[in-house]
């Protein structure tokens, strides 16, 4: 009775299975791309730290000066800037006014759906046969309220997701703010989707 050798695969096929395997577990661990819109009707909150950015950059501007002429060296020059007490205060003022502004800012934060999810939507909400004449992808009274509540993700003081927005709770923004912030609010549902993440033509 004879018996067949059994070859083993060559080092370079091996070799390059693992290396795929390794790239396909990558890919697969990509996370979904995300994007916030951010909202504040604090108006001199918004001056305020506007302000003390340019009063940060005056500071350091003659802080950088005042090192040139005291013939600091070129690789100690920002450590000597950062420390001057004119530019110390500055940083403070700016640093304060930015978190007044933060609190006083609404942020809503998007992800992107799974391509499957994407389409099942569109499909859930097709254009009327007169938004069909005019291009449209999808029903312009419906879907962006729907979009916007599919995409927006909510996250608690622990960085947990919790419950978002509802899509009745969409549709209420949509019709209370003016045109410019309900364009947007889809807009940001909308881009999150259609953004490309990938750097193509180089490599």
């Amino acid at each position: 009775m004879t018996t067949t050798a059994i070859s083993e695969p060559p080092a370079a096929a091996v070799a390059r299975d693992a290396h795929w395997s390794a790239k396909m577990a990558r890919l697969k661990a990509r996370k979904l791309p995300e994007r916030s819109l951010r909202l504040c009707d604090d108006d001199e909150a918004k001056k305020n730290a506007t302000d003390a950015a340019l009063e940060l950059a005056k500071a350091r501007t003659v802080a950088r000066g005042q090192s040139i002429e005291q013939g600091v060296s070129e690789a100690d020059r920002e450590e000597w800037t950062v420390s001057q007490p004119e530019v110390v205060a500055a940083q403070l003022r700016l640093d304060a006014a930015e978190q007044v502004l933060e609190d006083a800012t609404v942020v809503l934060t998007f992800r992107a759906l799974p391509r499957p999810a994407w389409e099942q939507l569109l499909r859930d909400h097709p254009p009327t046969e007169a938004q069909a004449d005019q291009g449209m992808e999808y029903n312009v009274e419906t879907y962006p309220a729907a979009l916007i509540a599919a995409c927006h993700i909510e996250r608690d003081e622990s960085g947990g997701e919790v419950s978002g927005m509802s899509e009745q709770e969409a549709q209420e923004l949509l019709d209370a703010w003016p045109d410019s912030e309900a364009k947007a609010l889809f807009t940001s549902a909308l881009l999150v989707n259609q953004t490309l993440r990938a750097d193509l033509g180089k490599g």
